[in-house]
């Protein structure tokens, strides 16, 4: 076989179908964000606006977070020196599991290396622990917890997106003596809708099913104390909450949290979590004192500059006639529909306009979806905003794109 054939035609294929990614080298300044340099392809800078971070409440440039890392730093040095199990347990391992552990009113909790491992490793580790465990998945689940779930050696069902008839016609089909499990998010990413949480519990309850919540997109943004939207809507029935530290939290890592004895038996047999090297000691405490701040009236007040933002970037897009989806969450997808279209204009966006957004292409969304995805912070002033909207304008009537699809 000539392998490198092989590989131009993979990369070929990307290119052919306007889904190749480049990545571009930028350089975020510490109380500088959303702005950001940009080293063009001539090797100049040029300052930009990020649009479409995932640092959803600026955390990552917060002086609690930052000083909490440094003196983490000067005490104990970079690494953790291995995994849990050897010799990466640390004060600030233990701090930090309890102050998520706080956070979703659960017993304990279980930090992985992000939250794409803490999926994974936790979803194809409970067959293990409930022989013949069925576990029924929305079928816009996260990679994560898709790959999860096809590794685990046990049976799985789909059920179409938020469709209570569909996945209670897929339970009532299981004997009742089957260990089941029901996998779903609260805010799904690419759409900015919610899943109807507290029907699903309902659900659980009646046919004898776990919950397992992926609150990825949530936590840190939605509840009194930024708990998620469990806690918003004060649904407190989930078995197993799943988790992020590197979005709204701004730092790094993954958790989940559950009963004492459910994340015992996780430690105790996730192959992701045992021959993992374990966080950073200065990466642990930075994530500590994130959660620890946004469940304070100072968090709040980051939530409700985020929501105020959404919201008026919204209202300027509906005005304007642009076509994105208001699910009612804190993400702004502008739909493009066409990769090569979507590519171009992110490269547009950057170039004349200063506006970084990356385009979200197949197999992130499905074909005929491709989007821009928007997700205002805090830290957008008004100004940025207004040079968004007029910017999207100027585009669409420049490429004499289709608004028909507007505010769908």
């Amino acid at each position: 076989m000539n392998y490198d054939n092989a590989l131009d035609n993979a990369l070929g294929q990307l290119h052919d179908e306007g889904r190749y990614r480049v990545f571009i080298d930028i350089e975020r300044e510490k109380g500088a964000f959303p702005k950001a340099d940009w080293t063009r392809p001539d090797g100049t800078k040029q300052e930009i606006t990020i649009w479409c971070g995932n640092d959803y409440l600026g955390m990552g440039q917060h002086p609690a977070v930052l000083n909490a890392m440094h003196e983490a730093l000067d005490a104990t040095g970079a690494g953790s020196g291995g995994t849990r199990n050897i010799s990466g347990t640390t004060v600030y391992h233990n701090r930090l599991e309890a102050e998520i552990a706080d956070l979703h009113c659960k017993e304990a909790a279980l930090v992985f290396s992000s939250a794409y491992i803490a999926n994974d490793a936790t979803l194809s580790t409970l067959p293990k622990l409930f022989p013949g465990l069925v576990i029924f998945s929305d079928e816009l689940n996260h990679a994560s917890m898709i790959e999860g779930i096809r590794r685990n050696g046990g049976a799985k069902r789909i059920f179409r997106h938020n469709d209570l008839a569909h996945l209670r016609e897929l339970l009532a089909a299981e004997d009742p003596a089957t260990p089941k499990l029901i996998a779903f998010e609260s805010v799904y990413s690419m759409d900015g809708d919610f899943g109807p949480i507290s029907e699903i519990c309902d659900l659980a309850e009646e046919f004898g099913a776990l919950t397992y919540l992926d609150e990825v997109h949530a936590v840190g943004m939605y509840g009194a104390r930024g708990a998620g939207i469990a806690e918003k809507i004060g649904e407190t029935r989930i078995d197993i909450f799943n988790g992020t530290l590197g979005k709204a939290f701004g730092v790094f890592g993954g958790y989940i949290a559950a009963s004492a004895k459910m994340v015992d038996a996780v430690r105790s047999y996730a192959p992701g979590f045992i021959f993992t090297t374990s966080l950073p000691p200065a990466v642990a405490a930075g994530a500590a004192a994130s959660i620890a701040f946004l469940k304070t009236a100072g968090g709040q007040r980051l939530r409700d500059m985020q929501q105020e933002h959404a919201k008026v970037l919204k209202l300027r897009l509906r005005a304007m006639g642009l076509p994105f989806i208001d699910h009612g969450s804190h993400i702004v997808p502008v739909h493009v529909g066409n990769p090569t279209h979507c590519k171009a204009l992110s490269d547009m966006l950057l170039d004349e306009f200063g506006v970084y957004v990356q385009p979200i292409n197949f197999p992130t969304v499905p074909r005929g979806t491709e989007r821009l995805r928007f997700t205002p912070s805090p830290v957008h002033d008004a100004k940025e905003i207004d040079g968004l909207v007029k910017a999207l304008d100027s585009l669409w009537s420049r490429c004499a794109l289709n608004r028909a699809d507007a505010c769908a």
